[in-house]
């Protein structure tokens, strides 16, 4: 008993000391903050204003041909289509976009970030070693925990909902990038050496198109995360689908929850038949 009253008496202030941390970021960042918080917030209206502001029809057809020009195949356009005309058939077409446009800022930014990052990574083995700590952290790390300092730092709305999204979704970027890059042929690359090619050619020219497969593999795994992050970004005032679903929560309405949730899956079907792209032989 002596033994574990000494090691509850030392117990190691790791919460204390986070919330010091994010006071003393709040204090005396709080005007870096506010403009990333108003960048953002800018950047998320003027995409969620592309998205709402044209008739449904027009923006099913744009998808419809998006998805022809990157699969080249009629099935998967006739089930974006019908998984876009479900969820306008449902009545939430409005909240759709709105999910859409967390969905999409958070994508630009975790493949922004995480593709860069991932390509360093495959050619410094050391620093992957000691990033992937962190990696794991923001993986395993429970939203809820956070997301708290998310909402100090950043206050209510669609902001603190789309950088919990990018926490949570970006290693899915950085670990198939990383693996892609580094699974390219030895061959291949020695080749380009041989035949005079830079560091930054043989990147561009060798190695980032072997990778493309992976790295659109994590462009899909980073917006399935995403999606899975709108329930909670419903918590912090974000709009979108996770309203709904919170608002089912809260009055114990089960027709609404699955209505709402089969309108998510839906739009992940709708994604992922869209952006699905295997190597080809």
């Amino acid at each position: 008993m002596d033994l574990v009253q000494l090691i509850l008496d030392a117990k190691i202030p790791v919460g204390r000391s986070v919330a010091s941390g994010f006071t003393w970021l709040q204090d005396n960042f709080v005007g870096f903050f506010d403009a990333v918080e108003y960048g953002l917030r800018q950047s998320i209206g003027t995409l969620s204003a592309v998205l709402t502001t044209p008739h449904p029809l027009i923006i099913i057809a744009v998808f419809a041909a998006l998805t022809y020009l990157l699969q080249r195949r009629l099935l998967p356009v006739a089930i974006v289509v019908v998984c876009a005309l479900f969820a306008l058939n449902q009545g939430y077409w409005g909240l759709t976009m709105q999910t859409l446009t967390l969905v999409l800022g958070s994508c630009v930014i975790c493949m922004g970030i995480g593709v860069p990052l991932g390509i360093y990574s495959a050619h410094h083995p050391r620093f992957y070693r000691a990033l992937t700590p962190v990696l794991d952290l923001m993986q395993t790390l429970p939203t809820f925990v956070y997301l708290i300092p998310v909402l100090v730092l950043f206050g209510l709305g669609m902001v603190p909902g789309l950088v919990a999204t990018v926490i949570f979704a970006m290693p899915a970027a950085i670990r198939l990038t990383e693996l892609g890059i580094r699974s390219t042929p030895t061959a291949l690359s020695e080749a380009a050496t041989a035949f005079g090619a830079t560091n930054m050619q043989r990147i561009f020219k060798v190695e980032l198109p072997w990778a493309f497969p992976q790295i659109m593999a994590g462009l899909n795994q980073t917006i399935m995360l995403s999606l899975s992050m709108v329930v909670i970004a419903g918590l912090v005032g974000a709009p979108g689908l996770g309203v709904p679903v919170v608002r089912a929560l809260n009055s114990v309405n089960a027709a609404l929850g699955f209505e709402s949730g089969a309108v998510i899956v839906a739009v992940a079907i709708m994604l992922d038949r869209m952006l699905r792209v295997e190597r080809k032989a």
